[in-house]
């Protein structure tokens, strides 16, 4: 059951990201709700014992997914809401894995401080064009997700084996993906000019994510 959950993630994020590069927004808006659906299936036929913290991630991942398929700042906000509780669950799943003894004072200082740089420094550039409603509850939230990241690797760390760097790995592409998000939806100069980056990391950041745990 779990590798048909797993087809239908891969054939549904190909639709989407067909879409996505093609600018088709009701081919988008109509496969959106399935990708982490699927997503959440495979995960669950695949572990012996399901992590309430995890699902939950994946839920309000899921609901952010729904809310931000309507145009409008309320729209917007309620999705990152979604979203930042999203990953406090999955800082939850991560955090009581870590040794922090393991991981060094060094990195518990500098990786923290490595995420919030880059945070400013995407802020900084994106200020012009952001909404000042939202621009402090947008930096709270990538801070969140840098959070997020850092003890997806703090994990790393203190666990052997590959499982946990792919969960890492998969973290650091949901922050690529709400940074490229960030850049598409409000600078309407960018480079960055349809959503195809933004779901081609966030889908597979969603997917190493759950693989990595699974594994591990």
């Amino acid at each position: 059951m779990k590798y048909i959950f797993l087809a239908i993630f891969i054939i549904i994020i190909g639709i989407h990201l067909y879409a996505s590069l093609k600018q088709n927004k009701p081919l988008r808006d109509k496969t959106k709700p399935f990708i982490l659906l699927s997503l959440m299936g495979f995960y669950c036929y695949s572990v012996d014992t399901i992590v309430c913290s995890v699902l939950l991630a994946l839920f309000f991942s899921w609901l952010g997914d729904i809310l931000l398929i309507p145009k409008g700042i309320k729209w917007f906000t309620a999705g990152g809401v979604s979203f930042l509780i999203g990953h406090i669950f999955f800082i939850i799943s991560y955090a009581k894995f870590v040794n922090y003894e393991a991981v060094g004072k060094v990195l518990i200082i500098l990786l923290p401080i490595l995420f919030i740089c880059t945070s400013i420094m995407v802020f900084k550039w994106l200020k012009p064009y952001l909404p000042k409603v939202i621009f402090y509850p947008m930096f709270i939230y990538l801070i969140t997700n840098g959070l997020m990241n850092c003890f997806a690797w703090f994990r790393a760390l203190s666990i052997s084996g590959i499982a946990s760097f792919i969960t890492a790995f998969g973290a650091l592409l949901f922050y690529i993906s709400d940074c490229s998000l960030f850049f598409v939806r409000f600078k309407k100069d960018s480079i960055l000019k349809t959503h195809f980056l933004v779901m081609l990391t966030y889908s597979i950041g969603e997917l190493l994510i759950i693989l990595g745990l699974i594994m591990g």
